[in-house]
């Protein structure tokens, strides 16, 4: 049997006989309770290599900051910090012949004596990205000899034409020019 709903009279009386539990305050923001402690951390610490990425162009020029990045600040106790940069290649050379130049730039930055010492990395860059922001130009393969390109075309001769074949094509021509 189906329950009869109160008239919206009875409601109102069934309401205000119930007690009912305040709202709950939502938590404070995370980012206004952690500022303070960040501040006292950043001012402690140093903002570390990522103060430097945002300038990095500025300090070491156009050419530098496409193969180059700032990887990790580390301070010791006492003296002058190490700045670890990342570089792609052959690049290191041109980087240990202007270390005193870049010193001096990123210690106009950071404050006097805040880096004593550069440490020179060499290994691939963030993935993607060139230190202005744009992708890195792909290295072009050469292409598969007419022979290799014969073999493959008869191996897919079978195939029905349309997207699938031309993908398998592509993936044939990529493989094959890996394993030289």
């Amino acid at each position: 049997m189906p329950r009869r709903l109160p008239t919206p009279a009875e409601a109102a009386e069934i309401l205000a006989r119930r007690k009912t539990r305040p709202a709950h305050r939502p938590p404070p923001a995370a980012g206004r309770a952690l500022n303070k402690t960040l501040r006292e951390l950043d001012d402690r610490f140093g903002k570390g290599a990522g103060a430097l990425t945002a300038r990095w162009r500025e300090i070491v020029g156009e050419t530098l900051a496409r193969r180059t990045e700032p990887t990790k600040l580390t301070k010791p106790k006492s003296g002058g910090g190490t700045l670890e940069i990342k570089v792609a290649g052959p690049v290191a050379t041109l980087i240990q012949h202007q270390a005193q130049d870049i010193l001096a730039r990123v210690n106009l930055i950071l404050g006097e004596g805040a880096v004593t010492r550069l440490r020179i990395v060499q290994g691939p860059l963030t993935v993607g990205l060139n230190a202005d922001g744009a992708k890195p130009p792909r290295r072009r393969l050469p292409p598969l000899d007419a022979g290799a390109e014969a073999r493959l075309a008869d191996s897919l001769a079978a195939a029905p034409e349309g997207a699938l074949k031309d993908a398998l094509i592509n993936l044939g021509r990529g493989v094959l020019r890996q394993g030289r």
